[in-house]
């Protein structure tokens, strides 16, 4: 599990290696930008409800991982997670289900074929 360290909270938030890699790199991108904006997190066994902070250049953040190497990220959920970040609701993550919008992202698409009937050669 990863922990950040918010400002000078002392009850740091508790995720996934992985999960955590995704807020890193988006928060890391937008705080260089100067733009801030909010992150909410529901479902985690700890607590009920959901959560949000307000993530700003001048807060500081610490990210700690328990995985040496960084965590191997999908670029698409990358891309929906960060486009999120951008909506006026902010970047909003549901600990339950992450995974599973994670591997739905990545997941081939399907191919499929135009209804009809197929002509033979002669």
């Amino acid at each position: 599990m990863a922990t950040l360290f918010y400002g000078s909270d002392l009850n740091p938030i508790v995720l996934p290696d992985r999960l955590m890699g995704y807020i890193k790199v988006i928060t890391s991108t937008k705080l260089r930008r100067g733009e801030s904006f909010t992150l909410t997190w529901t479902g985690t066994a700890e607590e009920t409800g959901r959560s949000t902070i307000w993530l700003q250049p001048s807060i500081p953040l610490r990210f700690v991982f328990d995985a040496v190497e960084p965590e191997q990220l999908v670029g698409e959920y990358l891309r929906s997670l960060a486009d999120q970040a951008n909506a006026a609701s902010g970047l909003v993550i549901d600990t339950r289900t992450w995974e599973t919008a994670e591997q739905a992202v990545h997941a081939p698409a399907r191919v499929t074929r135009p209804a009809g009937r197929s002509i033979r050669a002669a």
